[in-house]
């Protein structure tokens, strides 16, 4: 990709990871699941970066190498220039302040055991962010404050509250550092949509305010479409396009990301649009399919130059990125 002159919040760079897959289902002795394969991208403080694909394609597992909460096989990731992968003890104590994650599943990812403002404040006591007991309640009750809860709500337990409420529970325990850059991972899809709508409304008016980058995964073109700055799709492991939200939404390059959007619903029922369906199941990511991974169900696939030759990651436009032979 392009240098940039101004150091990004984020820089990724030919991230991999691969898993042993020895011991599962289809995996042989040897075998490894390449799940994420040389992905790179740019963050800016303030700016989302929607990421998108079907399930199983590396997005998840792309947010845990970016945080370091899985190791990657190799590839580079930095943060306001600092090498996440090369820092140790204090340094990437004080690093993870800067980087959080907000998961999926509300119900799973708050302990049932601890009230809620124990979720929140645990971060304050691991980092000695509270000098007194009174400034750690008071802290509490701000962030429980920022997130549309009530300060009486401290003192309660997670199975108390909606899912809508638990996932503002886990944005105020993300918050409670006052970091830089935070993970999203498919945090509204566990949600109703009514409530999907208030939750990524919040999490817009809080990066309004702190000036927040996101990694915004999800596998809702429609829901990553009101929140992003800039969109990538993602394909077995490899970015496939990334290009400015309304570009990318108004004008697709890639067969794949024309197909995704074919699929979002309109909310007009007597609009007609045109489903581009894809042919056959994603491959198995053991063994993906050589040249472009994408043309096995590739509708404008010319062989063999697409099941040979790989296909760079090259910008069509400004802003505008496409890892296409026939797109270019």
């Amino acid at each position: 990709m392009a240098e940039q002159t101004a150091e990004p919040l984020l820089r990724v760079s030919h991230l991999v990871k691969n898993f042993p897959a020895s011991g599962t289902l289809f995996g042989g002795a040897g075998d490894v699941v390449h799940a994420v394969d040389g992905v790179s991208f740019d963050i800016g403080a303030g700016e989302t970066l929607g990421l998108v694909g079907e399930s199983g394609c590396g997005k998840s597992t792309t947010g845990r190498c970016v945080l370091r909460l899985i190791e990657p096989t190799s590839g580079e990731v930095r943060l306001e220039g600092k090498p996440v992968y090369e820092l140790g003890g204090k340094a990437l104590g004080a690093l993870r302040r800067d980087m959080q994650i907000i998961f999926q599943d509300p119900y799973a990812s708050l302990n049932p055991r601890m009230t809620v403002g124990a979720i929140i404040g645990e971060a304050l006591t691991i980092h000695k962010l509270a000098a007194s007991r009174s400034e750690y309640e008071d802290r509490i009750i701000e962030l429980l404050r920022l997130v549309g809860l009530n300060a009486d709500h401290i003192r309660r337990y997670p199975h108390e509250f909606s899912g809508g409420q638990r996932q503002r529970i886990g944005i105020a325990r993300a918050l409670a550092v006052s970091p830089k850059l935070i993970v999203c991972d498919e945090p509204v899809s566990a949600l109703d949509v009514s409530v999907q709508a208030q939750v990524i409304n919040l999490l817009a008016d809080l990066q309004d305010e702190f000036h927040l980058g996101y990694l915004f995964i999800a596998h809702d073109l429609a829901v990553v479409q009101h929140i992003s700055t800039r969109v990538a799709v993602m394909y077995l492991g490899r970015i496939v396009e990334l290009a400015p939200a309304e570009e990318l939404y108004e004008s697709p390059k890639h067969p794949y990301t024309e197909a995704l959007l074919s699929a979002v619903p309109v909310p007009d029922p007597t609009a007609k649009k045109e489903r581009l369906r894809l042919e056959g199941d994603i491959p198995n990511p053991i063994n993906p399919p050589s040249g472009c991974h994408f043309h096995t169900r590739c509708p404008m696939r010319e062989l063999p130059l697409c099941s040979t030759e790989k296909p760079e990651l090259k910008q069509t436009s400004d802003g505008h990125w496409v890892a296409c032979h026939l797109r270019s």
